[in-house]
């Protein structure tokens, strides 16, 4: 008997699309002889899709493999059911909807709200098996400065770095940027924090390029 994938992507961070072309490819290489795909997407607003509509995020030769799994989703609205004993999703307002067992959740939603923990502990929450990394890991190798302290603390050898808060930045700009250009030096790169792949990397060479990579 198939197992039944339900493939989350999208999402609301920077890496919407690279996300869609993720699922793509999963969809494209998954064994369909073993498993069928449900493909749950997530607009850039947070709006999560019925399977259909998600499918329509697909060039039409990916979603031509789908088609034959996807007919009694036609109009459907569906949700996580909120009950770990069923482990899946259902129909919101239709008595006669048969709700659909989801063996395992595969997120590939990248960065905010998809690596970092968020979209794992709501998994955890439901009491649904899902692929990856848990809720600790996630969020720990997300946020660059935990990260940083993690491997500094296991003695591992890591580059220079500082990091400061946004209020910081936000309440006296020039004061982080005297306490950078003194204690840490350049040229640097600058990098968010908490963001995915290489989002927001940029080099600053003197201080106006710093400021305007922070910026």
């Amino acid at each position: 008997m198939k197992k039944v994938v339900g493939l989350v992507f999208g999402g609301r961070s920077g890496e919407h699309d690279v996300s869609i072309r993720s699922a793509k490819a999963v969809i494209e290489t998954i064994d369909p002889n073993k498993y069928d795909v449900i493909p749950i997407g997530v607009t850039r607003d947070g709006h999560w899709l019925n399977p259909i509509d998600s499918a329509g995020l697909f060039p039409e030769e990916t979603t031509e493999r789908l088609r034959a799994i996807l007919q009694p989703f036609e109009g459907a609205n569906l949700v996580m059911v909120g009950d770990p004993r069923f482990k899946g999703l259902t129909e919101i307002g239709r008595a006669d909807f048969e709700s659909i067992k989801i063996d395992v959740f595969f997120p590939v939603l990248h960065g905010t709200f998809g690596e970092d923990g968020t979209i794992q502990g709501l998994f955890e929450m439901a009491g649904v098996p899902y692929v990856g990394c848990g809720v600790l890991a996630s969020s720990c190798g997300m946020d660059k400065a935990v990260m940083k302290s993690l491997f500094r603390d296991a003695g591992l050898p890591i580059c220079k770095y500082t990091w400061f808060l946004r209020r910081e930045w936000e309440n006296d700009r020039e004061r982080v940027l005297h306490r950078l250009s003194e204690n840490f030096g350049l040229p640097c790169f600058v990098k968010p924090a908490n963001l995915g792949s290489s989002v927001g990397i940029s080099p600053a060479d003197d201080l106006e390029s710093l400021a305007s990579a922070i910026d």
